[in-house]
């Protein structure tokens, strides 16, 4: 079952939120948080791509650019930009797109919940991406921007948080994206003992996106119960920064791929390969979306093509047999381009659904990729089935939009 508690939060005062909150580190390159913090002494990008304040070039994995985060943290508080609430609360942040509003309750996760299982996962991680957030939250000691976490939904703290955002919220702002961000604060203490406790009866949370900062987390939290030689399991490093959304609230975008060539074929040989395992049907030039699961969109020569998977080609009792990515990473990318690896395969790219249909056909039509495949959306009962049963997703299979908003509030580890 689910531990979680509440926590004094660090946050910008109402008038400084839109000038700290930014984008997360891991959605943008040094040089794009770079230009968006341009002018703004107050963006979190200071302190979460502290590169940012070097001469172009710096590496981001530099000791003094780790250096320059906790500088920059400690300046953020000493000059009143984050400020430390006085007691322990639970917080509600609610994000508005294209109309569709979702409600997360901020919480400290627990860090044993995430070695024992209790917090699933559904992608591996890469050990240098885990050593960069690890340092960040070691030098800091602090999670500085959140994860995002999914829970079967329930309608009790469904209710809470429906009496919650009655109130006037403590943040209500919209993102140059175009995203809106709310956010209030849960400081009675009877509802905060209400949530723990429901939360108690959750037996699993899972991770929707921050797999790298989750695994940071919870092993920076793990370390420093080692070297504390009078640790308890109260303490604050025993717990991690999370926005917790009931599943029914979320949707996952669809992650399209761009290849850069055809592994030798011309595009009528590599239409005639794809017939022994599709259905192929030219759809003309106008934008075609896959209609449903195991129905592809292919983009090439100026052309939209629906690829429809023959049966026997998948497996629709294994979780990860079901997925499209799958499907289209064995019979596609594997047996006709030759792709064995795309995690490491530099002639392939990856499109998450934000953009649209409209940037494949856009990087195809420069000549920069020879073909784009788009993907059927995974469902989240997909997510929950594949991590329930302790599979790992194929590489770059989900992409969840709205992303969490960076700083509209930090958790201290103490």
């Amino acid at each position: 079952m689910a531990i979680i508690k509440p926590f004094k939060g660090i946050r910008p005062p109402k008038k400084y939120v839109e000038e700290v909150a930014s984008r997360p580190y891991d959605v943008l390159s040094s040089e794009e948080a770079r230009e968006e913090a341009k002018g703004n002494e107050k963006s979190l990008y200071h302190i979460i791509k502290p590169e940012i304040d070097f001469p172009q070039g710096k590496d981001e994995h530099d000791p003094d650019v780790y250096e320059k985060a906790v500088e920059n943290f400690n300046q953020f508080q000493e000059k009143g930009w984050l400020v430390q609430d006085e007691k322990e609360n639970y917080y509600v942040y609610a994000q508005t797109m294209n109309g569709r509003t979702q409600y997360g309750l901020v919480v400290g996760s627990y860090v044993t919940d995430y070695l024992t299982g209790v917090i699933k996962k559904h992608e591996l991680t890469r050990k240098d991406k885990e050593e960069d957030r690890m340092k960040h939250v070691r030098v800091n000691n602090a999670n500085l921007e959140p994860v995002f976490f999914a829970y079967p939904e329930n309608p009790e703290l469904d209710a809470i948080v429906r009496e919650q955002i009655k109130q006037t919220p403590e943040y209500d702002f919209v993102s140059s994206d175009g995203i809106g961000h709310h956010f209030w604060i849960i400081d009675e203490e009877a509802t905060i003992r209400k949530i723990t406790g429901l939360f108690a009866q959750i037996p699993y949370l899972y991770i929707a996106d921050g797999h790298h900062r989750s695994a940071a987390a919870a092993l920076v939290g793990l370390e420093k119960a080692k070297q504390n030689p009078n640790h308890s399991g109260t303490e604050e490093y025993n717990f991690f920064m999370a926005v917790c959304f009931p599943s029914n609230q979320l949707k996952i975008m669809d992650y399209n791929r761009v290849v850069k060539d055809l592994n030798g074929l011309t595009p009528d040989e590599f239409l005639d390969k794809l017939r022994e395992d599709f259905f192929v049907e030219d759809k003309g030039e106008t934008i075609y979306h896959p209609e449903k699961l195991h129905n592809f969109s292919l983009y090439l020569r100026r052309h939209w093509y629906s690829l429809e998977a023959k049966q026997g080609t998948f497996n629709d009792h294994d979780p990860i047999g079901v997925l499209d990515v799958t499907i289209s990473s064995g019979l596609i990318l594997d047996k006709i381009l030759g792709m064995k690896d795309l995690r490491t395969d530099k002639r392939i790219d990856f499109v998450g659904g934000l953009r649209g249909l409209a940037e494949l056909k856009r990087r195809v039509d420069s000549g920069e990729m020879a073909a784009a495949l788009a993907l059927y959306p995974v469902s989240m009962k997909q997510l929950i089935d594949i991590a329930d049963t302790g599979n790992i997703m194929p590489p770059k299979t989900t992409w969840f939009e709205p992303k969490l908003r960076s700083g509209l509030v930090v958790h201290k580890l103490g």
